[in-house]
């Protein structure tokens, strides 16, 4: 690869759509949920699918379930999805998703949460 191609390769990476947001891990078996928010939702969705094939748990709370289940009762659900702003940094950005979720377990008070 010359060195333009790379360049230019850095810069379509640098510039792509970065969305993050606020997602759930269903244990359909107990109806529990466990809610946390990712700066890449489709890195998220990466691992989560990843750890159901392999048969490893990706969070400690839900180690017990997992294990006991294999993983085979487990969904990966979006709540809602958020934009990175263009000019917006990425410690800010983290920081909305926090704030997202936050909104997201004041609204799912009266669940069964991990």
């Amino acid at each position: 690869m010359d060195k333009q191609s790379r360049k230019e390769m850095q810069a379509q990476y640098k510039e792509r759509e970065i969305i993050g947001g606020v997602y759930a891990l269903r244990n359909t078996l107990k109806n529990k949920l466990y809610i946390d928010a990712a700066v890449d939702l489709r890195g998220a969705k990466n691992r989560f699918d990843f750890a159901v094939g392999t048969g490893t748990c990706i969070h400690l709370k839900l180690q017990d379930d997992w294990a006991e289940q294999a993983g085979s009762h487990f969904e990966f659900e979006v709540l809602e999805e958020l934009k990175k702003g263009a000019a917006q940094s990425p410690e800010d950005f983290k920081a909305d998703l926090e704030l997202l979720k936050e909104i997201w377990l004041e609204k799912l008070v009266g669940e069964d949460l991990y």
